[in-house]
């Protein structure tokens, strides 16, 4: 196997890694604010719109850590620097 074949098969596996690492985190913590939010809302219903609000804040933010793995598999896969060692530009 080529040098171009080794990088494409590397930037492929660790792109495939990070999506995949990257996702698990995000989907457990999205999960346990949606319980303890909805348990929240159940103890004290006055106030919700509070509790819904910081909710949809904190799952942004949740959110932002998966979107920033798929911008580094994007990154491994179209924009990896070894492609141009490799192809010898």
């Amino acid at each position: 196997m080529d040098n171009t074949g080794i990088v494409s098969m590397v930037s492929i596996i660790m792109a495939g890694l990070t999506i995949a690492v990257g996702s698990i985190g995000p989907a457990i913590a999205e999960g346990r604010a949606v319980v303890q939010a909805l348990s929240s809302i159940a103890q004290q219903p006055d106030e919700s719109n509070t509790i819904t609000r910081t909710l949809f804040v904190g799952l942004a933010m949740i959110e932002s850590t998966a979107i920033y793995c798929f911008v580094v598999s994007m990154i491994f896969i179209f924009g990896n620097p070894f492609w141009q060692h490799v192809s010898g530009q």
